[in-house]
């Protein structure tokens, strides 16, 4: 009985033991034990904020983020039993390739069959995935179990996205890397259009996922607010189409087109492109207008001829003689494109005509005993300041002084034609459209209101960074110089039958490269229209043209003529209001037919009174008689058997009305039919196909 006895004995201990180590834990290490049991059966999750939208002048989105999602398998749940998986993993595989196409079918099967095999439950197989290709592949087999039964991990990102595209994407911009590159709009305003994230305490259930616990320490989240931009997209479209056009036609490597509203300084449109060498296109990949601080070369001979009449008692009268167009000033080999004139010619003529010789020997002859006085002058206009808007990356301006290092005996003279100083595109622009505003100098802004879906935040106002870059006399004079270079300059040829008056500078630069000048140039025109009542000012700058032209003149101005010829048609028309009655013009007449209820608009709009021949909405014409508008159904081209003419309507308008008469359509672009590959009146061929190009307006 002894060894019974000594074996309950050793039982009774070892029971003890285990009682006693309870207690103990119980007792001692309780509340420490409960508390990380706590931390590994619940935990805190982070609740994204949703990012605020990018919005244009009129409420259309630029950038907004989309969710996406990245698709994992629990490929090794219990819940899959063997002979359902062996059974479809062929069909899954298949299903994977088609709907997400990232992977062939062979390779999915292979990586389901592996990680299975091997226990994962949590399998990659796809991201970036839509909405759309979501709601597919919860219909393939497996996944069409249902979220636990069939091993579907889905978990959501956001993704921005720009539904203009290119348009304005390097102004938009974007932020990347935890905030270390913070891009145009969005990084300029992250912290508002970030919004901030909350919080949210779940807890572990079964096969591992969390659910959550609802309990008084979660945080919601705070969604971003909108941004509501200067931008108009309409006129960003125009811009960015202009600048293009004249990037191909002179093979050019980069280049800016911007305009801005001159009495408020909103930017309303920013069009940078820059040529990829890997696909041969023109893409938005450098803010050029922004960063990239250059020699203007003549753009920069308006600030100085005004400085000289202003400080120097220069008058446009005086005389000065260029001869054949070439002299050695100060050291310097000063030449001009030609002759002009007879060789002696007026302080005007020197500006109109961009002579490098005489605005040489203006501003030498004037400043050459007193230079600080020039320099100082164009402190005091501001142009040796960055604008300080809020987009990072502007280019530091460069206006040197007598008292610098690197003044050299040449300085003043390569001065007064625009080199060895430096200006960003928008900086010049910034000084041309103070000129245009009567001497105010604006900021250039680019954000109209803070909003919270309609209700605004805060809204920005107009900042003026100088009152009055030089008196009004001045002013006035200089207004008069750059209506003259398109009248009678170095502009005329690009500014022809021009229905309203533009006021601008061309500009030719050479471009340095390793310290010397070689045969690159940039070409620059910059001013503002309608010139006797200012509404918009703009720059066009085009970098290396390499198609035999590379003047200002011929290169960028065409594209400004672009711009400033669609604005006006546009948009200044309608702010005429009763001008159009009190003179003897006739009233506009749209070359195509046009929506009864645009065209009623339009004209109400003007203050035009039309006789209206119409009962029933429907597309209209208008046709002027003896100064009497008469607005008539324009269904009769529609009922002949000819190709009807469609270029204005709307697409899916269009395609219905060709396609019932027999046609093929063929799309491409967005917005309105601007061009049809088939002549309007053309007899009509059933089957024939018609080509539509659609744009913005």
């Amino acid at each position: 009985m002894w060894r019974v006895y000594l074996v309950y004995f050793f039982v009774l201990l070892f029971a003890l033991l285990i009682v006693g180590k309870i207690i103990y834990i119980q007792v001692k290490e309780g509340d420490e034990l409960r508390a990380l049991a706590k931390t590994q059966e619940l935990k805190v999750f982070t609740i994204d904020a949703n990012r605020g939208n990018i919005l244009d002048d009129k409420g259309n989105l630029l950038a907004t983020s989309v969710p996406v999602f990245e698709i994992r398998m629990d490929v090794a749940s219990p819940n899959i039993p063997d002979a359902l998986f062996n059974q479809n993993v062929d069909a899954l595989a298949a299903g994977l390739a088609r709907v997400i196409g990232q992977k062939t079918r062979q390779q999915y099967k292979a990586i389901l069959v592996k990680n299975r095999k091997k226990g994962r439950r949590y399998v990659w197989l796809g991201s970036k995935v839509t909405y759309d290709q979501l709601k597919e592949l919860r219909k393939l087999p497996v996944f069409n179990r249902g979220r636990n039964a069939g091993g579907l991990i889905v978990n959501q990102t956001p993704r921005r996205e720009l539904p203009f595209k290119e348009l304005a994407a390097r102004t938009i911009g974007f932020e990347s890397g935890n905030k270390k590159y913070l891009v145009g709009l969005e990084g300029a305003y992250s912290d508002i259009l970030s919004g901030k994230n909350g919080q949210q305490v779940k807890r572990r259930i079964n096969h591992g996922d969390w659910v959550p616990v609802y309990d008084e320490n979660d945080v919601e989240p705070r969604d971003g607010l909108d941004l509501q931009t200067t931008i108009d997209i309409n006129i960003q479209d125009i811009a960015e189409n202009a600048l293009l056009r004249q990037l191909l036609n002179h093979k050019a490597f980069q280049g800016c087109a911007v305009v801005m509203e001159v009495k408020t300084g909103k930017i309303k449109a920013i069009a940078n492109l820059t040529y990829d060498s890997t696909d041969g296109k023109y893409k938005e990949s450098y803010n050029y207008a922004i960063g990239a601080s250059i020699e203007p070369g003549s753009t920069f001979k308006l600030p100085n001829i005004l400085v000289a009449i202003e400080k120097g008692n220069v008058k446009l009268t005086d005389s000065v003689i260029t001869g054949v167009g070439f002299e050695v000033i100060h050291g310097v080999p000063v030449q001009d494109v030609h002759k002009i004139k007879t060789g002696r010619i007026t302080v005007r003529d020197v500006f109109e005509h961009s002579s490098n010789v005489g605005m040489a020997k203006i501003i030498t002859r004037t400043f050459a005993e007193k230079p600080k006085i020039y320099t100082d002058a164009l402190y005091e206009m501001g142009l040796n300041r960055p604008l300080g808007i809020d987009i990072k990356g502007e280019g530091r301006p460069l206006i040197k002084s007598p008292e610098d290092k690197d003044w050299w005996g040449t300085t003043l003279t390569v001065m007064a034609y625009g080199y060895e100083i430096r200006q960003t595109p928008l900086q010049t622009l910034t000084f041309y459209n103070a000129i245009a505003n009567d001497g105010k100098m604006v900021k250039p802004r680019f954000v109209e209101a803070i909003k919270v879906g309609d209700e605004v935040k805060e809204r920005f106002e107009t900042e003026v960074i100088n009152p009055q870059v030089v008196s009004p006399e001045t002013v006035k004079i200089g207004q008069s110089l750059l209506e003259g270079v398109v009248s009678e300059g170095t502009a005329k040829n690009s500014f022809k039958n021009c229905g309203y008056k533009v006021a601008g500078k061309t500009g030719t630069a050479k471009i340095a490269s390793g310290g010397k000048y070689r045969r690159d140039y940039n070409a620059t025109f910059v001013g503002y229209f309608p010139a006797d009542d200012p509404k918009y000012s703009c720059i066009v700058s085009i970098n290396r043209p390499t198609n035999g032209k590379y003047y200002g003149g011929s290169v960028a101005a065409p594209a400004f003529r672009e711009i400033s010829d669609k604005l006006y048609a546009t948009t200044i028309a309608l702010h005429v209001n009763n001008q159009l009655a009190e003179v003897d013009v006739p009233p506009p007449m749209p070359e195509d037919p046009v929506a009864y209820d645009d065209l009623q608009d339009i004209y109400a709009e003007l203050n035009i009174k039309a006789a209206d021949l119409i009962t029933t909405e429907n597309w209209a014409v208008a046709n002027n008689e003896e100064g009497q508008v008469i607005i008539e159904p324009a269904d009769d081209q529609f009922k002949r058997n000819v190709v009807p003419d469609v270029r204005g309507m709307k697409a899916k308008d269009a395609v219905f009305l060709l396609e019932n008469k027999g046609l093929k359509t063929r799309i491409s672009g967005r917005g309105f039919v601007r061009s049809q590959s088939v002549r309007p009146g053309t007899p009509l061929t059933k089957g024939r196909v018609i080509k539509l190009q659609l744009a913005v307006y």
